[in-house]
């Protein structure tokens, strides 16, 4: 078996992995129901819209749970300070996350143009609020969380919902919207024809824009004008949990440090901004399958900047440095790491199988005839 300090790094790697799959698959049906008011105009295309993602929606959203129960297997007390310090947050994407097999299985259940309209801005909302706040929560990793521990290490949080609401985050909670609502537009090119592929391919165009404009913009941001952390006290790589146990100062010049001490990190933003300059030329001339890889590029690039500026921070602390949590002193004992690798690498290729069965069995484009032709068949 790996030795703790190898298991740590895996684990780091296996989180984002998990990260990044719940934001490539969740990430298109979240911005495709972003949509759906806007690229349908009629009860049928909306429905269009909506059986597009009918299949794979609610399987999408396993790949947050996932996630969500690595992080706290793998880092219980990271989970323990994001789930407390983000509360309102979480409670605010969960109810909005409640709002999706709502109106799915009760939007069509009345043939009444209010009722149905009412569901489709509540389907919208619902998909949107969760895009923002997610894109907000990582915003605020990099300004540091107002949180502290003891020597007891209990968890004490001093900030607010609304604290997190300041101008960075909302810019980070943008790029995050804009990502997920261009990955949306270019899986609705894939699926539909006519008229909602049209509008599709107009929203791709809009939205890779703004992702390149808020991501270059938020990154430029970062750059100049906010100090990151470091770690200036040697850490045990093997040694046991104990996040007070080292020194942390904010001499790291905008969270960059990393990009000079290790130059293949670069790929990753170029592989963002790259990834939204092609899935802009391939909405541009109508190139789906070409949308589709960039916005999935410019995903993937997004969340390992992310990741590899913040490196080996988990979750800073704005008010006791020291406290800020890293990969390497707010982890699982060796043993656990261990246990779940190995059912890491049994599961997870099973997983990764069948959804990807489940794709090609369901693929086809959706039309407008199939839903006239289906009327109680389809949502």
């Amino acid at each position: 078996m790996f030795d703790y300090e190898t298991l740590k790094l895996i684990w780091w790697v296996l989180v984002g992995v998990l990260l990044i799959g719940f934001a490539l698959t969740d990430g298109f049906d979240l911005g495709a129901v972003i949509l759906l008011p806007f690229v349908g105009k009629t009860d049928s295309e909306r429905r269009v819209v909506i059986n597009t993602i009918a299949p794979h929606w609610d399987g999408n959203q396993v790949w947050l749970v996932t996630a969500a129960g690595a992080l706290f297997a793998a880092w219980p007390i990271v989970y323990a300070a994001s789930f407390s310090g983000f509360y309102w947050a979480m409670l605010l994407v969960l109810f909005a996350l409640f709002t999706r097999p709502l109106g799915f299985d009760y939007r069509s259940k009345l043939d009444n143009v209010n009722w149905r309209a009412r569901w489709d801005w509540t389907l919208c909302l619902g998909s949107f609020v969760p895009s923002l706040v997610f894109g907000v929560a990582f915003g605020n990793l990099f300004l540091g969380v107002p949180f502290m521990l003891d020597d007891t290490m209990r968890i004490t949080y001093t900030g607010g919902f609304w604290g997190l609401l300041n101008p960075f985050g909302i810019l980070v909670g943008l790029v995050s919207v804009a990502m997920l609502t261009t990955h949306g537009a270019a899986w609705l090119m894939m699926r539909t024809d006519e008229q909602v592929f049209q509008r599709s391919r107009n929203a791709a165009q809009i939205f890779s824009m703004a992702y390149l404009i808020t991501f270059i913009g938020a990154g430029l941001w970062l750059w100049l004008a906010i100090q990151g952390y470091s770690v200036t006290s040697v850490i045990d790589f093997n040694g046991a949990i104990d996040p007070l146990g080292k020194t942390v100062a904010k001499n790291n010049p905008g969270w960059l440090a990393n990009y000079a001490h290790y130059p293949i990190m670069r790929l990753a933003p170029i592989v963002g901004i790259l990834g939204g300059v092609v899935a802009l030329l391939g909405a541009s001339t109508k190139r789906s399958g070409f949308a589709f890889l960039g916005s999935s590029l410019a995903i993937t690039g997004t969340i390992c900047t992310a990741g590899f500026a913040l490196f080996p921070f988990l979750m800073p602390s704005s008010i006791d440095l020291s406290s800020s949590l890293t990969m390497w002193d707010a982890v699982s004992s060796h043993k656990t790491l261990g246990i779940m690798f190995v059912a890491a690498a049994i599961f997870v290729p099973i997983i990764l199988l069948y959804t990807l069965w489940s794709y090609i069995k369901m693929w086809g484009t959706v039309k407008v005839s199939d839903i006239d032709d289906n009327p109680h068949g389809l949502y």
